[in-house]
């Protein structure tokens, strides 16, 4: 059975674009930017794969619940209700809580923290904004901005790889033409990969799941998009985490984010393209004088 039109156009191009499962198919300068080189077609994989993923993700779940329920016991309040909070009331709850909790177990209460977040983020589970204020509440700015920025990184590279192994047939059969427009935006921006990552981290034209998803299916290399998720959300997770510090003060989401600090993002954004706009204009100008 042949492919819908659409569809067979994004496995062609995944077939020939120059990298290949996270890796660089060709040469690449420090301006981030890759030549062509002929790749092996891609295989997607098969129904049976895709089938580990919920086997995968009950197991993460079993082992995370385990965990919560395994702590050692406080003396003022019980950690059977600690949950992955929903509203401002429930973070508020769950951030008194382990503010308590961690001036005996600190070392526990770091070990559930990176666990729930890698997480969310591994199974791309939404709600990573009331984490974030958590750790600003729980850790304060100076250590919870840091965690954050590292645990997103390493937590959207989980997912990258999953996506990588298991994901890719279900991504191309059902999202075929987000796949074909990342496709072309990758292709379009080969010289200025990086600075182009990080644009749609700042300033994002999809949602951060569907991107760490579809980044190994058009084939940006691992590091790359590690470095692009660690950096581009570094404003993002800022906001978030120097708010959550503040916790107390908070009623509700529109308290962070504010016509102002959308603007401020949307200005840090705008800033990220324009390294990669001299990038393209000189690498223009050398192919013209060849």
């Amino acid at each position: 059975m042949e492919n819908p039109p659409v569809e067979q156009g994004v496995m062609e191009n995944l077939k020939t674009t120059p990298m290949e499962n996270g890796t660089s198919g060709g040469s690449e300068n420090c301006g981030g930017s890759f030549t062509s080189a002929p790749t092996a077609p891609l295989r997607p994989p098969s129904a049976r794969s895709v089938l580990w993923i919920p086997v995968i993700f009950a197991a993460a779940t079993y082992g995370l619940y385990a965990l919560s329920q395994n702590i050692p016991k406080h003396r003022q309040g019980d950690s059977s209700n600690l949950k992955f909070p929903t509203n401002i009331d429930d973070l508020q709850g769950i951030a008194t809580f382990l503010q308590q909790y961690r001036a005996d177990h600190a070392v526990s209460v770091m070990i559930l923290f990176i666990c729930a977040y890698l997480y969310k983020q591994s199974f791309a589970i939404p709600g990573s904004v009331f984490l974030n204020l958590l750790a600003g509440s729980v850790f304060g700015t100076s250590l919870g901005f840091p965690l954050v920025c590292f645990l997103t990184a390493v937590g959207a590279s989980t997912c990258y790889m999953l996506s990588n192994i298991f994901g890719k047939s279900l991504l191309v059969k059902y999202f075929p033409n987000k796949v074909q427009f990342f496709q072309d935006k990758v292709e379009e921006n080969l010289d200025s990969l990086f600075f182009f990552l990080l644009f749609l981290r700042l300033f994002p034209m999809s949602p951060n799941w569907f991107m760490n998803m579809v980044a190994p299916i058009v084939n940006v290399p691992l590091p790359l998009f590690f470095m692009s998720v660690l950096v581009g959300l570094m404003p993002y997770n800022f906001i978030c985490v120097q708010t959550g510090s503040m916790l107390s003060e908070i009623r509700s989401l529109d308290d962070i984010f504010t016509l102002w600090t959308m603007a401020q993002l949307a200005a840090i954004a705008l800033m990220a393209l324009i390294p990669g706009f001299v990038i393209k204009t000189i690498h223009a100008k050398k192919q013209k004088t060849q």
